[in-house]
């Protein structure tokens, strides 16, 4: 069975030119990324005993839509390009309320500080 599939996944990069396999690979790896967040979450949640989503996978959510979405528009495909470009702000809006909150909540420890010493 892992023979029939090695040969397969060997069959598919039979005559394609060495931008498909470049690209093809781009976007394989866009996946790894893209999925590696969902394992981050979930080991996050288990250790932590209830759901979390801890920055990383924000991080890689980014990384990984980004790569995907260069795939997409080298594919052409217009639904992967509006789904990745659309995930693409969401990540992105969600990291500037992460880091404008811990901003807020250091300006505001800062805060408590300055006044407990005067």
């Amino acid at each position: 069975m892992l023979d029939t599939l090695a040969e397969k996944l060997v069959g598919a990069f039979t005559g394609m030119s060495t931008e498909e396999i470049v690209m093809v690979c781009v976007g394989f790896g866009g996946q790894a990324l893209f999925t590696m967040r969902f394992l981050i979450q979930w080991l996050k949640s288990e250790i932590s005993r209830k759901s979390v989503i801890p920055i990383a996978f924000w991080y890689f959510s980014i990384a990984g839509g980004a790569t995907l979405f260069i795939y997409a528009l080298w594919r052409q495909d217009p639904v992967f390009i509006l789904g990745q470009g659309t995930g693409l702000f969401i990540y992105a809006r969600n990291l500037w309320l992460i880091h404008r909150e811990r901003r807020e909540t250091e300006a505001a420890a800062r805060k408590s500080a300055t006044e407990a010493v005067q």
